[in-house]
């Protein structure tokens, strides 16, 4: 009998090993599908989000009693009346993203759901509700992929173990280091992986080793993000990045809810951000920070909200796309449907007024009999109150380019003075390379 038990165990153990074997890495088909979904909700919001402090990090290296008054205050008074998961999914589905990362605990250790391992977590607020998987629930109801962040380095642990509170500065903040915090991490991680349904994405923001082996384990498909490729944060590549790779932005200054002096950027800004990282290859993970009281802060809404605009009209173009052969031509970003579809990015605002024709030499494109030039969401018929107005567009192959000219007549705000890029989609042309004598200049007479 007790020989049969341990060849059980053996057998066990010999299964799991092989299982870690086979998967050290985000399988390919879903890194592929990763790909295709392009723009992202990040989600930071936690208890300290009611005095507007940096997520976590005003722990590291603070004095023992912030730390208590951190622990035992702001989870007692944490109460989000106003939280209502359907409208976030609602206006990121608006916007065009198609899947969200929600901070399920970040470097603090406070866990925003029903956890067992820890008292540190949002069941022992006042609001008693596990808002994680209200988060989860909403958002897949809406056909939006779900993912979670996890960070392994945990201040909360760090202080009940009586070490230094901060991040990777101590051989004991690295869980391969560390036995304790290692199972801490993985007792968290399967109950994240085992009570939640399937998770499409797990977002490790600190040391990885052992940790994404774990995931994969738990769930083969899930697709990895920070901890196995490279997430920039509140910048941009100068070029293309080989394999997936996701850009990770705030629309302010901070990831959490921040009540005084956050500069946004603009609906522009945001929308041209997205262009720019979708025809490098890579994601866009756009971030929101929720108000303690559970809403959308007004500046983040109006932003999705103009966004969510663009979107309609031009979703096409940045999604289940991969980067063109070239990224740019001067100010005119291009991007490749699966169709082989080019699709190019103009500049609109003062740069192509509403109701303007302009004319374009794309040079590194030229056309064919079987190509056709259309602007995303406009027939280029007509142009409102402008009887007789020739919307047409036309276009020619020539020995400088594809030379297009163009209408942007589509209606979208009152004062006719919609302020951001017009998509033209490219069917059945090619690509023409610029030779040495001509100069391919970097992206064509843009830096990259």
């Amino acid at each position: 009998m007790k020989f049969r038990f341990l060849l059980t165990v053996l057998a066990l153990l010999s299964a799991s090993l092989f299982i870690s074997a086979q998967q050290a890495a985000n399988k390919p088909e879903r890194e592929e599908w990763f790909m295709d979904m392009g723009f992202g909700m990040f989600i930071h919001w936690s208890v300290d989000s009611q005095v507007g402090a940096v997520i976590s990090h005003s722990m590291a290296g603070a004095s023992e009693d912030y730390l208590a008054r951190f622990e035992n205050d702001l989870p007692a008074t944490f109460n989000p009346r106003k939280f209502d998961p359907d409208e976030w999914a609602v206006l990121a589905k608006l916007a065009g993203m198609e899947y969200v990362v929600f901070t399920s605990k970040h470097h603090s250790g406070f866990c925003m759901w029903d956890t067992k391992t820890t008292e540190f977590n949002i069941m022992n607020t006042p609001f008693r509700r596990d808002a994680m998987r209200e988060i989860l629930d909403a958002f897949r109801r809406r056909g939006i992929a779900t993912g979670l962040y996890f960070s392994p380095e945990d201040f909360h642990y760090f202080r009940k173990n009586n070490i230094p509170v901060g991040r990777l500065q101590d051989p004991l903040h690295y869980p391969a280091n560390n036995p304790g915090l290692m199972a801490y991490n993985k007792a968290q991680i399967r109950e994240l992986l085992t009570g939640y349904g399937k998770i499409d994405i797990f977002f490790i923001d600190g040391p990885e080793e052992g940790l994404k082996e774990y995931a994969w384990q738990l769930q083969p498909d899930i697709v990895v993000t920070r901890g196995q490729m490279q997430t920039p944060e509140q910048q941009l590549p100068d070029r293309p990045l080989p394999g997936p790779w996701e850009a990770c932005f705030t629309m302010g200054t901070d990831w959490q809810y921040k009540p005084t002096n956050d500069p946004h950027k603009s609906g522009t800004e945001i929308i041209n951000m997205l262009i720019e990282t979708r025809a490098k290859g890579g994601n866009l993970l756009l971030n929101i920070g929720p108000k303690p009281n559970g809403e959308i802060q007004i500046e983040q809404e109006a932003l999705l909200r103009e966004i969510a605009l663009w979107n309609l009209v031009n979703g096409e173009g940045i999604h289940n796309i991969r980067p063109w052969e070239i990224t740019r031509e001067g100010d005119i970003w291009f991007t490749r449907g699966k169709d082989n579809s080019v699709y190019a990015f103009v500049p609109g605002g003062d740069n192509w007024k509403y109701g303007e024709r302009r004319e374009f030499v794309l040079k590194t494109l030229s056309g064919t009999e079987k190509t056709r030039i259309s602007i995303l969401g406009y027939s280029s018929e007509l142009v409102e109150y402008r009887p007789g107005y020739d919307a047409k567009i036309y276009f020619s192959s020539t020995p400088v380019g594809l030379v297009v000219s163009a209408v942007n007549g589509h209606r979208l705000y009152t004062n006719n003075r919609w302020p951001n890029p017009v998509v033209l989609k490219l069917e059945n042309v090619r690509f023409r390379e610029i030779d040495s004598t001509e100069g391919r200049r970097s992206e064509i007479d843009g830096a990259l």
